[in-house]
């Protein structure tokens, strides 16, 4: 047993389905919402932009 082996805290088993599950999600599953009604009080902006090729438009 070496010096540093000592020293280490013994290693946890962490469990990434519980919270958070690393990848890229598709931007309609968590920020688009197209059926949501503003309030009075929204801050509203709209912006107009070209969708690039093979992106889905809502992005």
């Amino acid at each position: 047993m070496s010096c540093r082996e000592g020293l280490m805290s013994p290693q946890t088993e962490t469990k990434a389905s519980v919270g958070f599950k690393a990848g890229v999600k598709e931007y309609k599953l968590t920020y688009y919402t197209p059926d949501y009604e503003p309030h009075d009080h929204d801050i509203l902006a709209a912006f107009r932009v070209t969708p690039q090729p093979g992106v889905p438009p809502e992005e």
